[in-house]
Parts: structure tokens; C-alpha cells; sequence
């Protein structure tokens, strides 16, 4: 039988042969299929400097799917705009076809039938080929950067508590990196594997608490292609709050705005050329950063999982979102010239796994690193007739599952799930396995409670998200998407003010409102508090799959209601 990857390349070829006045259904798949590494990879070099980005990986080691949200609401003056753009106005943003590869890898669009053409992206060992032809074509001009979130988010990375992740990328040799989640491996076990690394890890926003001196190096110089290059390190400024800080007790965060201008100036002061903000903030805090600070010249975004195809531009810096889960590789050729920034070439660059060769050393080190697990990882615990994913502001179909798990397994009246942004999906007909189900849960605080919660205390928990979401100022999003809920539906307005935005709380199971003096049980899990007890949410939703080996689920239209 043909391979996927056979097929792709081979279009190629037979529309050549058909030529350009051939019809017919054969004709329009071949025309979207006109996929060649080459094709994807190939960029007429520009300037003197290329930059290399990649940013939460997850730990995704091999290909996945992961489709990109259909709901990215933008609040106050970012309402509208890029990232806060989704499929088919997305598409005509960017002069994007429909049912293109670029459709497919950048929007949530048609996202089954296209998913079962052009299969799945990312893999590490993919990532590794683009990066070696890059770095092959380029030599000392290139920089590679890390921006974080790359040690956590599956069950190899759980069991060896980030090592797997640290000896892939310590092959892909980044330069730098900064960080997030991988600070819930806990402070000590952060500050054993940084001081392993033979990169640097960056954090310039990140203070011992004790003595208010920087935790971690804050940035590093560089000089390529003749250029002197200052990489500023932001981690994600509010992890204590969004993550355990139990965790991370000796550790201080925040945006620290004057922090950033301070070391612009310093870079400058030292003779760079080119400033770069290697950043976890989010994007549209670095929209706001690059607004207020003068001197940064390119901010590499991450956190909020955006891909782009053109750099944002704000005043004089150029905005590069480069995606999750390893499905994309940004390139940046600049031209640097007389200390400021001449011009520039961008590429998002699609990693299409049935496209682009595995590198053959980096594919032996993956296997090497998962050998252990193979076989759990194979388990299959059902499977899915439903698309399931996670990605967007409110409920995705994998978190239906896991508050329909919830609710049932620990016999609740609600279920509350965190607004994460990892996780990738599963297509209708697909096993779920034990690795799929740890891809949307694997993490190191992972006890379901099941506790009791009056009507108000529902209201205020979500009315405290809504606002670390949508609050007009992006300095004060300081989490993910919104909690996903099972077992209850309600109405938001994003455009309201703090602690106006939820209202028509209704109990699903009896079609009442939700009383602020009635007392409910409420289930879920990742609670930041250190004494949260309970078994694993893996544990939970595993027993719920071995109840319901066939997974069927209704769009959910009933949980959020968006108004305003």
C-alpha cells in the first residue's frame, strides 16, 4: 500500500504530468497536495543573521494532531486582531485557501477531512531536519531559541521528570531557552537539570525571593554572521500564580517591565546589534511590552500557543508566534546593518510529518529515551468516535470527556477542569491510549478533589478566570483559557467589566438555577494547593474509558453561552 508520505510527494509529479488545464476531483486533491520538502524548507537566504524559534513542544516527541482553536476572543484594543483571529476569517486575513496545507496547519477548518490528508505534524526528529538544513545553510549566522514549555506535558516526560525532553533538546543544540511549566518539576529539580544543560537558560524576569538578586542568568550574548546578538530570557511572569507556588517557594516572577528596558540598555551599552526577547509572556503582553519598551528588535512570543504566518509589527519590533507542539519552525533571516535592523525574511515553516524526512539520529534517540514506556504507552484504554481536542477560550470535546469523567467517577454535581492550552487530539474512529490520554493530562499536580462549593463560590471562581482572561489590560492575563465545566452551563459577556462577566448559571441535571446559598459537589483536579488529595486524574478518567470503551460525545453547545 502507498504511504501517505508516497502520496505527497508524489503529487508533485502527477500535476506536472496532468498540467495546469487537467479537471476533476483526482486533479483538485493532487493541487492541494503539492507538498515537497524542498518546497517546504526551501528560502533564498537573506542578511546576515537567521533566527531559529521553536516553543511549546509539550514534550511531544513524535507526530501529532492538534487542531488549532475555532474561539480566540480578543478584549479592548486587541479585539479583532491577529492572534485573536479563527478559521475562515483567519483564512481570508492571509489570503489562506481553503482546504490548502496551510488551511489545515493553521486553523481548525475542515479539521477531520483535512487531517486525514495531510496526516499528522511536528516529531522531534522532523524539527531536527529542518533545523540541520537550516543551520547546514546558514553555519555561524544562525541562532537556535527555545522559548519554553518544552519539558512537560507527556508521560515520558512525567516518569523521568523532564530528562527525556532535556537529552532530545540537548541534541538539537538551542542556544537558549527560557521557561514555564517547567518549573512544576519543582525548584530543585529545575535547578539540577538547567545546571546540566550545555545552553543557557534565560530569566531575566525571575528573582531569588530571599535576596531579590537574579535566580537565573538573564541574558546572553551572542555574535553571528559578524553581528553581536543580546537574547533577553522572560519566563512566564506569573507561574506562581497560574502554577503551584509551593513548588517554586525561593523564586520571585512578574512582567518587570523596567527590568527589560534596563538590560536593553545594557545590551546596547555592550555593543549589540541585534536585541532579542526570547519570551513566555503570552502575545498579547508582548504586544503591550513592545509598545512601552524601545529598543528590542525582535520578541520571540510564546505561551498562548499562537502561529502566525507574517511577524505582527509594533512600532519598531517585529512580533514572531511560532505555534505549539512542534507542528511549526519559524525562520527569521535579518539584514543588520550599522546596529539596527535593514530588513528581513520570514517563514513559518509547517512541519509535515508525512513530508518531511525523520532525521535518522535524532529518530534513534527518540526511540532510545521512549523504549521504557513503549508498551504502556501502546495501552489502548478505547476509543473515540469523536473528534476530541482541547484548544480554545471555553469547553474543547477532550475536555468534555474529562468533566463527563469527573462527574461520574466521583459522583459530582460539577465538574471543573483547568483552561490548559496543551493536549492534542484524536480523530473520530481513532484508539485512545495511554499516551494520548497523558498528552491532556500529564503533570506533576494532578489530584482530582471532590469537595463541596456553595452556588457564589462557583460564580466567583469563574468570574476570577474570566478576568485573568479577558481583562482589557494584558498585563493582568495571568493564566490560560477559561475553566471548562461539566454538569452546568452559564452565560459570559468577555466585554464586561471585573465580576460582571457571568450570569444564567443553571444545573444541567435539573434544568434549575444555580443557587448562591445551595451547597454543591464539585470535582476537579490541578488544584494549586499543596494538600489537595486525591487519586490521579489519569486514574479517574481510565476507569471512566473502561466503562465506555466506545466514546461518543454531542458538540457541546450547552456549557457556554458567549454574549456581549
Amino acid at each position: 500500500m502507498i504511504s501517505r508520505r508516497e502520496f505527497l510527494m508524489a503529487a508533485v509529479a502527477t500535476g506536472a504530468i496532468l498540467g495546469p488545464n487537467s479537471d476533476g476531483r483526482w486533479t483538485r486533491a493532487f493541487a492541494q497536495q503539492r507538498l515537497s520538502e524542498d518546497a517546504l524548507l526551501s528560502m533564498e537566504p537573506f542578511g546576515n543573521v537567521t533566527l531559529v524559534h521553536i516553543t511549546d513542544i509539550h514534550a511531544q516527541l513524535k507526530p501529532v494532531y492538534f487542531r488549532e482553536p475555532s474561539v480566540n476572543l480578543g478584549v479592548g484594543e486587541v479585539a479583532g486582531l491577529p492572534p485573536h483571529v479563527t478559521g475562515a476569517d483567519f483564512l481570508e486575513l492571509y489570503n489562506i485557501e481553503p482546504g490548502s496545507p496551510e488551511a489545515y496547519a493553521l486553523t481548525y477548518e475542515d479539521f477531520t477531512a483535512l487531517a486525514r490528508t495531510y496526516g499528522r505534524m511536528g516529531g522531534m526528529d522532523r524539527v531536527a531536519t529542518v533545523v540541520k538544513r537550516i543551520r547546514a545553510e546558514r553555519g555561524d549566522s544562525m541562532l537556535l531559541l527555545d522559548g519554553g514549555d518544552t519539558w512537560q506535558g507527556s508521560y515520558s516526560a512525567n516518569e523521568t521528570l523532564g530528562a527525556d525532553m532535556v537529552e532530545v533538546m540537548n541534541a538539537l543544540r538551542p542556544d537558549a531557552m527560557t521557561g514555564h511549566w517547567e518549573f512544576t518539576y519543582g525548584a530543585d529539580r529545575v535547578t539540577e537539570l538547567v545546571d546540566s544543560l550545555p545552553f543557557s537558560f534565560l530569566g531575566s524576569n525571575i528573582y531569588d525571593a530571599e535576596w531579590n538578586e537574579p535566580a537565573f542568568e538573564p541574558m546572553k550574548m551572542f555574535e553571528r554572521g559578524g553581528v553581536n546578538i543580546a537574547v533577553i530570557g522572560q519566563a512566564f511572569p506569573y507561574t506562581p500564580i497560574a502554577n503551584p507556588r509551593w513548588m517554586i517557594p525561593g523564586w520571585s516572577f512578574g512582567i518587570r517591565e523596567e527590568d527589560i528596558a534596563a538590560h536593553v540598555e545594557e545590551a546596547r551599552a555592550g555593543g549589540a546589534d541585534l536585541v532579542v526577547l526570547l519570551s513566555h509572556n503570552g502575545f498579547d503582553v508582548d504586544r503591550k511590552l513592545a509598545s512601552r519598551v524601545d529598543g528590542i528588535d525582535v520578541i520571540l512570543t510564546g505561551h498562548t500557543h499562537d502561529a502566525l504566518p507574517e511577524p505582527v509589527i509594533v512600532n519598531d519590533t517585529l512580533l514572531i508566534a511560532s505555534g505549539s507542539n512542534g507542528k511549526f519552525v519559524s525562520r527569521l533571516d535579518l539584514d543588520i546593518r550599522d546596529g539596527a535592523v535593514k530588513g528581513y525574511a520570514y517563514r513559518l515553516i509547517p512541519v509535515f510529518a508525512d513530508v518531511i524526512a525523520p532525521d535518522a539520529e535524532m529518530a534513534a534517540l527518540i526511540d532510545k529515551v521512549r523504549a521504557p514506556y513503549e508498551a504502556e504507552l501502546a495501552r489502548e484504554l478505547a476509543r473515540t468516535e469523536t473528534l476530541l481536542y482541547r484548544r480554545g477560550n471555553f469547553n474543547g470535546t477532550m475536555d468534555d470527556l474529562i468533566c463527563q469523567a469527573l462527574l461520574e467517577e466521583r459522583e459530582a454535581d460539577i465538574a471543573l477542569s483547568p483552561g490548559f492550552r496543551w493536549g492534542t487530539s484524536l480523530l473520530p474512529g481513532d484508539a485512545i491510549t495511554v499516551e494520548d490520554l497523558h498528552n491532556a493530562c500529564a503533570m506533576t499536580y494532578p489530584a482530582v478533589y471532590r469537595s463541596t462549593m456553595s452556588g457564589q463560590m462557583l460564580r466567583d471562581i469563574l468570574e476570577d478566570v474570566a478576568d485573568n482572561l479577558f481583562n482589557p489590560d494584558p498585563y493582568y492575563q495571568q493564566g490560560g483559557d477559561m475553566v471548562r465545566v461539566g454538569g452546568m452551563s452559564y452565560t459570559i459577556t468577555p466585554t464586561a467589566g471585573m465580576g460582571s462577566r457571568i450570569s444564567d448559571m443553571t444545573a444541567l441535571k435539573t434544568g434549575e438555577p444555580i443557587d448562591p446559598g445551595e451547597d454543591y459537589v464539585v470535582s476537579g483536579w490541578a488544584s494549586v494547593n499543596e494538600d489537595t488529595e486525591g487519586p490521579a486524574i489519569w486514574d479517574v478518567v481510565e476507569a471512566w474509558l473502561k466503562d465506555n470503551p466506545v466514546v461518543t460525545l454531542e458538540e457541546n453547545n450547552r456549557s457556554v453561552r458567549i454574549a456581549g
